[in-house]
């Protein structure tokens, strides 16, 4: 049986296969030093690598600190060069004198249209609920009194409330309509 097999699968002088010793000479392997040296380089590579990402993220989320601070610091910039108009107008009207109550009342027509267009070009936007429906998203109620209008209905405005990009900065303080009370009749 030992015939058969050594026809079948014939050896070289190192004791192998043929296809063996062919496919892998000793000359062209690498050696284990060699692949530890591969190794070792591959993984400072990697490790420099992760280090300069590493130290790249710290300086965009530095950065982002910062400019947040900046954004911050300087949100009102706009809206106060805003007011700054209104404010001008105002000290023009008490340092002027003599002014009858005509001349004052236009004054302070036109300063508080500067105040709204100040507003509307900050984006700031009138709540004013009067004859709507009550929502306590945009609405604080102060009371309910009866009255003809339906249910939950704003009936006055005691103060306008005002939005910013669509959030409430303040709520609109209102009355609100409650259902009448329905009364039995007297079956007198």
């Amino acid at each position: 049986m030992q015939e058969f097999e050594k026809d079948i699968v014939p050896e070289t002088a190192d004791g192998n296969p043929p296809e063996l010793s062919a496919a892998v000479p000793e000359e062209s392997a690498p050696s284990l030093e060699e692949l530890l040296r591969q190794a070792e380089s591959k993984a400072e590579e990697c490790h420099d690598a992760w280090l300069r990402a590493k130290a790249e993220t710290e300086n965009v989320r530095r950065r982002a600190q910062e400019d947040i601070a900046k954004a911050s610091k300087f949100a009102i910039e706009r809206f106060a060069g805003e007011l700054l108009p209104v404010k001008d107008s105002l000290e023009a009207a008490l340092a002027a004198e003599n002014l009858g109550l005509e001349s004052l009342k236009d004054g302070c027509e036109l300063t508080l249209k500067q105040l709204a267009a100040a507003f509307e070009k900050s984006g700031m936007k009138e709540i004013d609920p009067a004859g709507e429906k009550f929502d306590p998203h945009f609405h604080q109620a102060i009371s309910l009194i009866e009255s003809d209008q339906e249910a939950d209905t704003v009936v006055t405005v005691l103060q306008k409330g005002y939005l910013i990009a669509e959030r409430v900065l303040r709520p609109a303080l209102v009355i609100v309509a409650r259902p009448k009370e329905i009364r039995p009749e007297n079956p007198a």
